[in-house]
């Protein structure tokens, strides 16, 4: 098997970075591309930090355990198949599934912190940042949370304030320069995302 393409996708919370996702997978099949999200890679509840007011804070790097997920992708990289039980956020409803990732000659790599732990920034061949302005991040922030999610919206404005455009300032703007393409998603993003389909295309070919 060849060395796989490795496409890390970051951006900022609710800077399209799901909706980019989809109209790319939905270009390759199952046996071209593999999706490993660093929302399966959070630790346990009890383990995530709080702050000043006793909040849970998701929106930081020690959320995430990057040492199991760099292993993962390294493991891909080699031509291993992974298992990971799936994150449920928490939620004692759901039944965790064990998830399969499979080799294949595309694996995409996405989550905010892609492009800041090292380990995991080094593995990329192409980097990716998609952007937005921050007025209307926080629109569909608050569509997602509040009408999808059914949060609070004071719940919402808190998180966002206090832990999610922290966060983007501190640990995801900084590496957008670091980028090999950088996608604007104000609107649309049909005519990058062509171009990036046509682009892995001939990669695998």
């Amino acid at each position: 098997m060849q060395k796989p393409f490795i496409v890390g996708i970051t951006g900022g919370s609710a800077s399209g970075k799901t909706s980019f996702l989809k109209g790319l997978l939905n270009a390759f099949s199952d046996e071209q591309v593999c999706l490993v999200s660093q929302d399966n890679y959070y630790r346990p509840r009890e383990e995530q930090p709080v702050d000043e007011n006793g909040v849970h804070n998701f929106d930081l790097p020690e959320s995430i355990n990057a040492h199991e997920y760099a292993r993962d992708i390294q493991k891909l990289r080699n031509g291993e198949v992974v298992y990971r039980l799936e994150y449920t956020y928490n939620n004692p409803d759901i039944v965790p599934k064990t998830l399969i990732f499979k080799p294949a000659p595309i694996i995409i790599v996405e989550g905010i912190f892609v492009f800041y732990f090292k380990e995991i920034a080094d593995l990329l061949d192409l980097k990716i940042f998609i952007d937005a302005k921050e007025h209307i991040k926080l629109k569909r922030r608050i569509h997602r949370d509040q009408v999808e999610r059914g949060y609070d919206l004071s719940d919402v404005l808190y998180r966002y304030e206090k832990h999610v455009a922290p966060t983007y300032e501190r640990y995801i703007e900084p590496f957008k320069n670091e980028a090999d393409i950088i996608i604007p998603n104000n609107k649309h993003f049909q005519k990058p995302l062509e171009m990036l389909v046509s682009y892995l295309k001939n990669k695998i070919e």
